[in-house]
């Protein structure tokens, strides 16, 4: 599994006194220089560029395409014409409310991409490409053809190539292949875009860039602010559907009956015909989703936190399971070497000079390893003859080394429960400090070469390398908050387990003392689910299992996120509901994150899952009012067909009361703080409320018309019964909007308070009266309006609590 990585004397050491990997330099003759600036410009010049346009949010005109030219837009916008030409200017309202709502969606959703493209820009992967035998990280739109790229641990591979330098690297191409084992790259292996480096390093020339290369469609598809895939969208979309067939038929209905069968003035009839087909129309509650999306977008760009799925927001107000890695999630990235503990009798200054060739042997070392680089220098006289690098599978790296005085030795430095056989003496020391939440290395000597698969067989321990891991400051209160959400947290780490349950202990996690050894877990997947559910923590967890424990979660119901930020996350991130990677973490998990914490801090995290509960359920809360009109409007509708009677209301009062019942407060409530996990089945939650509510509505509504219709005789009859009918379905869509805007909040009470005082303006004010035409004739009709709505309010109540019963969520 290995490759001879001869060391040129001549060059020396050339990490830096902080430890850092070496900087490429153009003298080294053992290397390709990669393109010159001369074939770079040619190039570019013959537009041999990888320029795929990887977006993180839609254009401007497609912004603009998608809020105006809608069904929708369409249906009031021909009817707003026809508005303009028979009836006055108030009648018309309705269609610059349209205008104005359009206005809104775009403004919104472009502020929501302005945030997006800054943020994509600053969480961008720059990889390293060699040009003039120098080094330096480059956008990925800049490669072009025949480029030197450098990969390293966790690098993605962003264009297609051909190995040209390989150094034991593995790259993980189950992304495109499905095939779980990472593959040995060796000179003049090909490699894809879309697969990333797990272990080794090496650079590849570029053979395909820009629209030819093998992922480049994926990546910008996958990379693009899309709806899709959104149960709530996909919800609304079929409840639009629905609408849309309930409509057709019972407006043309409408139209015949007012335009043919009543023989009354036409323009009236036209307007009241409109009037009749306009409210049906659920308009706003598209464009409420999309500047809620916007507007959460917005609120966690200001977080540093970037959303690369805008579903991804609301997938996690519905998750209930999160799994956290530890390195990098719980703890800082950083380490620090606290002790170095000798064993068999080894001696410490000996065992220095080893973990210093060993921090050496490794270009690209992980975080253990560059906290013993930091602690212990390299000793000059050592000269590495093959390296072994870390890989998550194996869980140990290597090297064999000539000492300078003629002796050579094979070194493996990893974890201690698995290069050490169960029972030794090292490991009962070993457990101890790691029930102190330390994480503790082995350093052993080998017999055997380094590529043997039983390389780690017979080492002989040296000694115990302690590391002490800096607790993340805002990890406890991130996870006493999922606690109090009823969200679990599963911490599923590649550590040593018993060290992993004291860090987490350590924070406060419910079920840290219980720590489950992940290579005694079952492999059905059943078995496993249930081992899940009942423990919190998990150690020596391979990157395979981490994705098996993903999936046997998902088999029970459970809805789940992943954090994570290492190579070894990538797979387990692919597979979850909403995989959340850290802004430093690897390229690779990045690139497959629907979520990047930009600021590598895990309390942006209830953040997010604040802002998803806030969309999806004010989104579902206030889906009811809108629905709730549609029924109302296709049943009085009806009502008005097969009565053959005039339909009660003209355009200008169902956009009053459009504005004071739904608009106004919808918006309001849609921005509110909402905490409610979200819960599936959208369309049933909000028809199952709508539905009643529309039709108790609309008898309310037609019973106080009849009434009125009775009552009021004379040339003004008409608009004395359009008063009265509109006074009750104020009235019951004011109460609708009482149930909904619960539980009661000083601003939620004020905000029903000033529709319903808006709505007395009206009535009180002349010139308002005149401009709406409303208004209230004698005593006795208002007053049996009021008592019919005050009915309708009671049965409101009644119905919502049977339903609640009777259909539970």
């Amino acid at each position: 599994m290995t490759q001879r990585a001869k060391i040129d004397t001549d060059i020396g050491d050339t990490r830096d006194s902080q430890g850092a990997p070496p900087k490429p330099e153009p003298s080294v003759v053992h290397r390709p220089a990669g393109l010159t600036s001369a074939e770079v410009a040619e190039r570019v010049a013959r537009g041999e560029v990888n320029d795929v346009p990887v977006r993180s949010s839609r254009s401007t005109a497609d912004i603009v395409r998608a809020n105006v030219f809608t069904r929708f837009n369409a249906i009031i916008g021909v009817l707003w014409v026809i508005m303009l030409i028979v009836a006055p200017i108030q009648d018309s309202l309705f269609g610059f409310v349209i205008v104005a709502n359009t206005g809104i969606g775009i403004i919104q959703e472009l502020r929501a991409k302005k945030t997006l493209d800054g943020l994509a820009v600053i969480g961008e992967a720059k990889p390293t490409v060699r040009r003039d035998g120098r080094a330096a990280g480059i956008s990925t739109s800049e490669i072009v053809l025949g480029d030197l790229i450098e990969l390293g641990p966790g690098d993605k591979v962003v264009v297609d190539g051909v190995v040209a330098e390989a150094d034991s690297m593995e790259i993980d191409e189950s992304l495109l292949t499905g095939e779980a084992d990472p593959v040995l790259k060796r000179p003049g292996d090909p490699v894809m875009s879309g697969s990333f480096v797990v272990a080794g390093g090496g650079a590849f020339t570029a053979t395909k860039v820009g629209r030819e290369a093998y992922a480049a469609q994926l990546a910008e598809e996958a990379s693009r602010f899309t709806l899709v895939h959104s149960e709530l969208r996909s919800g609304i979309s079929t409840i639009l559907k629905y609408v849309t067939w309930m409509m057709v038929p019972t407006a043309i209905g409408l139209i015949i009956s007012q335009l043919v069968v009543k023989d009354n003035d036409l323009k009236n009839s036209i307007a009241r015909t409109v009037g009749g087909i306009v409210p049906m129309i659920p308009e706003g509650l598209v464009l409420l989703t999309s500047v809620a999306f916007a507007i959460g977008v917005i609120r966690l760009g200001r977080k540093q936190c970037l959303v690369q799925e805008l579903p991804a927001i609301e997938g996690l107000a519905r998750v209930d399971v999160v799994c956290l890695d530890k390195t990098g999630t719980l703890t800082e990235g950083g380490m620090d070497v606290t002790e170095v503990r000798p064993l068999n009798g080894s001696d410490e200054a000996y065992v220095r000079k080893v973990l210093g060739a060993l921090g050496e042997s490794d270009p690209r070392p992980n975080a253990s390893l560059q906290a013993v680089i930091d602690a212990f220098p390299d000793t000059e006289e050592w000269r590495c003859t093959e390296s072994l690098p870390f890989s998550s599978a194996r869980k140990y790296s290597g090297a064999a080394f000539s000492e300078g005085n003629g002796e050579d030795s094979t070194w493996l430095l990893g974890a201690p429960d698995v290069l050490l056989p169960a029972g030794d003496p090292a490991l009962a020391e070993t457990d101890r400090l790691n029930e102190q939440g330390l994480r503790v290395l082995l350093l052993a000597r080998t017999t055997r070469e380094l590529d043997s698969p039983d390389v780690a067989k017979d080492a002989r321990a040296t000694a115990l390398v302690v590391l002490e891991q800096r607790l993340r400051p805002d990890a406890a209160d991130t996870l006493a908050y999922f606690a109090d959400q009823n969200v679990a947290a599963k911490v599923i780490s590649g550590d040593n387990a018993v060290s992993v349950g004291a860090v987490a202990g350590k924070l406060g996690l419910p079920g840290a003392e219980h720590t489950v050894d992940a290579r005694k877990l079952p492999a059905d997947r059943e078995e496993m689910a249930t081992v899940l559910d009942e423990n919190a923590v998990f150690g020596r967890v391979t990157p395979q299992q981490k994705r098996d424990m993903v999936a046997a979660l998902q088999s029970h119901g459970h809805t789940v996120a992943m954090t994570g930020d290492g190579v070894n996350d990538v797979l387990a991130l692919k597979d979850a509901d909403i995989g959340v990677s850290m802004g430093s973490g690897s390229e690779a998990t990045k690139a497959v994150a629907q979520i990047v914490l930009l600021n590598n801090s895990f309390a942006t995290l209830p953040s997010v899952v604040a802002e998803g509960r806030r969309v999806i359920g004010n989104i579902t809360r206030v889906a009811t009012l809108f629905l709730t009109k549609t029924v109302y409007s296709v049943l009085l509708a009806i009502l008005v067909v097969v009565s053959q009677i005039e339909y009660p209301f003209l355009p200008r009062h169902l956009t009053l009361l459009s504005t004071l019942t739904i608009g106004v407060p919808a918006f309001f409530l849609a921005l509110a703080p909402n905490k409610e996990r979200a819960q599936p089945h959208f369309v049933r939650r909000v028809m199952r409320y709508a539905i009643p509510s529309g039709v108790i509505a609309a008898a309310a509504t037609f019973t106080t018309y009849l009434l009125a219709r009775h009552y009021y005789t004379g040339p003004e009859a008409l608009n004395a019964e359009t008063s009265a009918a509109t006074l009750t379905l104020f009235l019951v869509s004011l109460w609708v909007l009482a149930i909904i805007a619960r539980p009661y909040t000083w601003w939620r009470v004020a905000l029903v308070s000033a529709m319903a005082g808006a709505f007395l303006l009206v009535l009180v004010v002349p010139w308002l009266q005149d401009f709406f035409a409303l208004k209230l004739v004698g005593v006795t009709m208002p007053w049996t309006a009021v008592a019919v709505a005050a009915a309708g309010g009671a049965a409101l109540e009644v119905a919502w609590r049977w339903v609640d019963r009777r259909f539970p969520a």
